[in-house]
């Protein structure tokens, strides 16, 4: 009998690992505040980003992707949900409510639609979704949760990540308090220990059930602090850099004009690293092939500043317009790459799409259900990357809560249909029409009220603002 058992018991330990390998894992890579630009792949001189360069290469690289908000709490909205931002109310004016309710209320997030299809469901980083302890993800459909929570940036990149070591005066709901890294090693860099956690995670997880993972970056949100050998060897590159031009133009407020902060690029590298560490992970552990990675950002670089801040700015999104909090190109559009799993290597597609596409995307490449009823902004992209482009549909952005002071944005409405692309400052009641085929960068407004075409997109916009309720 006792023979018997332990065959019985090593049976179902080989068919647990045999319908782990069956089904293809997860993981989502995702970084804070990361432009477009800001990536060597995509002909940045002064960042170096090997590893993000060489995961491009391995798999299919959108080039024309974009977020559904161009910050950071409505963007994670977006992806969690599957929905534009506008249906809940978000950005709300007061952060901490939506329309007099909890985040996620009746949403059924991502995570939680991979753990109820069998996987183990894995956070780590920044969450910046709800004030309250009920809104993280370990209690939105994530079996282990590891520093997410309110904050929306840390303190200090280095250990303590708090200013206060003392628990007690740590105030939990604070934009600036990461809750869960309360031990650690004095100045560990926090991009590092969300890496290891990761690790650590899929070392021990891969051989039992499929996971689904997000690895969500803080970096390379602000506060500007990195390793002082990377910031050394930038400082070193940039004394041997030329630039043309000011420093700064005066264009939806003050703009930055070169990408030339060294510790941006420092903080930008070992982001860069961190991927590296965990694609040689999946290797090493044999299950890189059955792992779909998507690489990609909450939205445009910080590279633009209001008419009171003084703050220090984080690269240039040029040629791009504008950057985060702008609905210009500079601030929606961001790299976007998926790989692994054997997904088509060498393969650039210009297809429109926007990160409420990713959650119905991952369960499609998975052959898992669907649940058009939760993500209902999102559309599966899953042919696009077997077999390449196809229509674009109609993008709505909306923007309510504009931060004129701080980087320089106003409230806006926005409608793309094929490329043309209209905006709607409707405080001011004024509009913009940009044909992004003939004009990527956005500097030549086309508008014209009496042209039919024109009229259709006014309409949409009215339209879609009543629909989906769109705070004003």
């Amino acid at each position: 009998m006792r023979y018997l058992n332990l065959l019985f018991s090593l049976f179902l330990f080989c068919a647990s690992s045999v319908i782990a390998q069956d089904k293809k894992n997860v993981l989502i890579f995702l970084v804070d505040d990361l432009g477009y630009f800001d990536i060597s792949h995509h002909d940045a001189d002064f960042y170096e980003t090997p590893n993000i360069d060489a995961l491009a290469e391995e798999g299919v690289d959108f080039t024309n992707a974009y977020v559904a908000h161009p910050r950071c709490l409505p963007s994670r909205y977006a992806l969690q949900t599957g929905r534009y931002p506008a249906r809940a109310g978000i950005p709300a004016k007061n952060e901490n409510t939506i329309k007099g309710k909890k985040f996620y209320d009746n949403e059924k997030t991502i995570g939680q639609a991979f753990k109820d299809q069998g996987y183990h469901t894995f956070f780590a980083g920044k969450w910046h979704l709800g004030h309250e302890e009920d809104e993280w993800p370990h209690n939105k459909g994530y079996d282990i949760n590891i520093a997410g929570c309110a904050a929306g940036a840390p303190k200090s990149y280095f250990f303590p990540y708090n200013t206060s070591k003392n628990p007690k005066k740590i105030n939990k709901k604070g934009h600036g308090t990461i809750i869960g890294l309360d031990e650690g090693e004095e100045g560990e860099y926090l991009t590092d220990r969300l890496t290891d956690e990761t690790i650590d995670f899929i070392t021990a997880n891969h051989d039992k059930k499929p996971f689904f993972a997000i690895l969500s970056h803080y970096g390379v949100h602000t506060p500007f602090q990195a390793k002082k050998e990377m910031i050394k060897k930038y400082k070193t590159k940039l004394e041997g850099m030329t630039f043309e031009g000011p420093e700064y133009t005066q264009k939806d407020g003050q703009m930055k004009m070169h990408q030339n902060n060294p510790v941006y690029a420092a903080m930008v590298e070992s982001v860069d690293e961190s991927l590296g560490r965990i694609v040689k992970t999946l290797k090493e552990q044999g299950i890189y092939d059955n792992t779909i990675i998507v690489f990609t950002s909450d939205h445009g670089g910080l590279s633009n500043r209001g008419l009171t801040s003084n703050r220090d700015l984080a690269t240039s999104n040029l040629p791009l317009r504008a950057g985060k909090g702008h609905s210009y190109e500079g601030g929606t559009k961001v790299p976007l790459i998926f790989s692994g799993a054997k997904i088509s290597r060498h393969k650039v597609i210009d297809q429109v799409t926007t990160n409420t596409d990713l959650y119905p995307t991952l369960l499609d490449l998975c052959d898992l259900n669907l649940y058009p009823s939760e993500h209902l902004d999102g559309m599966s992209i899953k042919t696009n990357i077997e077999k390449g482009r196809s229509k674009d549909r109609v993008l709505f952005w909306h923007s309510s809560r504009a931060r004129p002071n701080s980087t320089g944005d106003i409230h806006v409405t926005v409608a793309r249909d094929g490329d043309l692309k209209m905006m709607y400052f409707y405080k001011e009641e004024r509009y913009e029409l940009y044909d992004l085929s003939k004009d990527p960068y956005e500097a030549n407004n086309i508008f014209n009220a009496n042209d039919p075409k024109n009229a259709e997109l006014m309409k949409m916009i009215k339209n879609w603002t009543a629909e989906v309720k769109a705070a004003s």
